[in-house]
């Protein structure tokens, strides 16, 4: 490993917004310790001399300087057309009336133009710059255009029901309620953050690009599956590094998702509870170890389990043997491969019993939740046949642990040689380093690949307002720099992971182009190389190709995020889009003033009419 302390500086300076990150000063190493090789950009330490009669590997060439201030790079994939198209589009997203009525406008200019010539405008403008194509034949040419930059793909198909906000709260208030729930008032006794709320039924409100998808029946959710395998398979044929994304609320009833998060939390809760009453509380997750002579005690006494009971929980499952259990032993105490109706079982710390979530499942709810696993496992099999990696998206904070949970089982059996399968970690979480350390071990521990996408979150707003209104705890941390310190601290600890393991993946998906100087700077501290395919960066297709085209043109593993679906069926994606330009724009002008610049080199060189450039 580098020299922790040069790095850290190295690292800090990217922060500030260095630039051309890899012609810096080699780090030196601490005082005492063996010197550092003279290295270059992104050389790794100096491995041990091979055997006598074996032939040395040469190591692969340094990255070269990623410049992102260089707006003939930037764009040189980009036609005169495309660079006028950003100029419009993006100026036009920082225009606060116009945003805030985007969708009013897009219907008026429907009925005034009719529906030929709005495709066309559309075409020509917002959706032509955030979105691919009507279909997987369409979006072809774009693919192979950025696959020439070094420009991989993740496919979307971005098309979303426009219901009405008060079909929305229907249907979400339904499918999130149980019927013993509906027959006997029983929700009102889950804890609030875990129960549905009329006020927030519409789950689209506050919400940055991410897409929502409302529970009709079964046979819906068997369509998203289709269109979800249609991607994978899409993703497969067009490139070998191919990522496709799902969300699990596309593929069942999200009753069960936030009845499952409501268990794991309160399961967690517990343990952390046990871990307060032996003078542990305020460690990180890793860090608590419970005794188990006192644990089995503490369930005793709160008549919970005997003692010889709770000893058959534990060596069952041989835990324990070192008399300690950790939050990994704990966890593995809820066994998925049960009934699941009988996963909905939660310690009563007021009664000291075990107690069923809902006092009864009906054979139909039961049903649903079992297809939702079959429909994740048929995704999961064919990204495998494929070749593709699968990103299961992360979604509001009532739902994630049970997405992470059920995420984490098909790691387990999927990303035994490689990391196919990737979880989704939010950033803006106050838990997310425990959580991604705590499943960091856990792959370690069963000896399988560890793949992650990094995201600082989409629901910051609606999380927020909900935690107010309801009266729960906020979730979220409580500065944007907060949570930027969060990505960094969750980043670096996959990144040392890498270069520890080589078991782990992280796709950095991010638009903020401080933290690709930093995921770059540690990469090059840890010779970490991009060549080796263990590190991703992601951004949005429309956005920021400053950032994305001169990470791929230097060889760094890059995707664009590429969205596609017909015209009218993409409006909703399209209306959010543009919300989130707007503060995007707001704050940064960077991107405008690069297209800026390189719209007037070309004019002032001449090569506007040259087709190079």
């Amino acid at each position: 490993m580098a020299a922790p302390g040069a790095a850290r500086t190295l690292c800090s300076a990217a922060r500030l917004g260095v630039p051309r990150r890899f012609r810096s000063s080699p780090a030196t190493a601490p005082r005492g310790a063996a010197p550092l090789p003279a290295a270059g950009r992104g050389t790794r330490p100096v491995p041990p001399p091979p055997p006598r009669g074996a032939e040395r590997e040469s190591p692969p060439p340094p990255p070269p300087a990623v410049d992102f201030g260089d707006p003939r790079e930037a764009f040189r994939s980009k036609s005169n057309a495309e660079l006028l198209r950003g100029l419009v589009v993006l100026g036009l997203c920082a225009v606060g009336p116009l945003v805030e009525h985007n969708r009013e406008l897009m219907r008026l200019c429907q009925r005034v133009l009719g529906q030929a010539l709005f495709e066309r405008l559309m075409k020509m403008t917002f959706y032509g710059q955030f979105v691919a194509g009507e279909d997987q034949e369409a979006i072809k040419p774009l693919i192979r255009r950025n696959q020439a930059f070094g420009v991989g793909a993740v496919l979307d198909y971005s098309v979303e029901e426009d219901l009405s906000a008060e079909e929305a709260e229907r249907k979400e208030l339904d499918s999130c309620t149980s019927a013993a729930e509906k027959e006997t008032g029983e929700a009102e006794q889950r804890e609030k953050q875990y129960r549905v709320h009329r006020g927030f039924g519409d789950r689209r409100g506050g919400v940055i690009s991410a897409r929502t998808y409302f529970y009709a029946d079964e046979a819906k959710c068997d369509q998203h599956m289709e269109t979800f395998l249609r991607c994978i398979d899409a993703s497969g044929g067009s490139s070998e590094d191919g990522f496709s994304a799902i969300k699990l609320t596309a593929l069942g009833r999200p009753q069960f998702l936030m009845q499952f998060s409501e268990v794991l939390v309160k399961w967690r809760r517990f343990f952390h509870q046990m871990a307060a009453e032996q003078g542990q509380a305020g460690r990180t997750a890793l860090e608590v170890k419970l005794e188990v002579e006192k644990l089995q005690e503490a369930l005793a006494n709160l008549g919970i389990v005997t003692k010889a009971e709770s000893q058959d929980w534990f060596t069952g499952k041989n835990l324990g043997m070192s008399g300690t259990v950790d939050l990994l032993d704990w966890n593995s105490l809820i066994d998925s491969r049960t009934k699941l109706s009988k996963l909905l079982l939660v310690p009563n710390m007021k009664t000291g019993q075990l107690e069923p979530l809902l006092s009864r499942f009906t054979e139909e709810e039961d049903l649903q939740m079992k297809r939702m696993l079959q429909r994740m496992d048929v995704l999961a099999k064919r990204a495998s046949e494929k070749g593709v990696r699968l990103m299961v998206d992360a979604e509001q904070s009532y739902f994630q642990p049970a997405i992470s949970r059920l995420t984490l089982e098909m790691q387990r059996r999927f990303n035994r040689d490689q990391a196919i399968i990737f979880n989704t970690y939010q950033c803006y979480l106050k838990e997310a380093y425990d959580n991604v350390t705590v499943d960091v071990e856990l792959s370690r521990r069963e000896g399988w690949h560890f793949g992650t996408k990094l995201v600082r979150g989409a629901y910051m707003e609606q999380e927020r307002e909900r935690a107010a209104q309801i009266g729960y705890e906020d979730p979220i941390n409580p500065t944007y720099e907060k949570t930027n310190e969060m990505y960094h601290r969750c980043l670096d600890y996959i990144l040392e992971e890498i270069k520890h393991s080589q078991k782990a993946s992280v796709m950095v998906a991010s638009h903020n182009e401080d933290t690709v100087k930093f995921t770059l700077c540690r990469m090059m501290e840890l010779g970490i190389h991009p060549s080796e395919k263990k590190v991703y960066f992601g951004q949005l297709l429309g956005m920021c190709d400053q950032i994305t085209f001169p990470l791929g043109q230097a060889g760094f593993p890059v995707y664009k995020y590429v969205p596609y679906g017909p015209v009218n069926e993409v409006l909703p994606y399209l209306s959010r889009r543009a919300q989130e330009n707007r503060g995007f724009m707001q704050r940064a002008t960077r991107e405008r003033d690069l297209l800026w610049r390189e719209m007037k080199r070309r004019l002032l060189s001449g090569s506007i009419f040259s087709p190079s450039h």
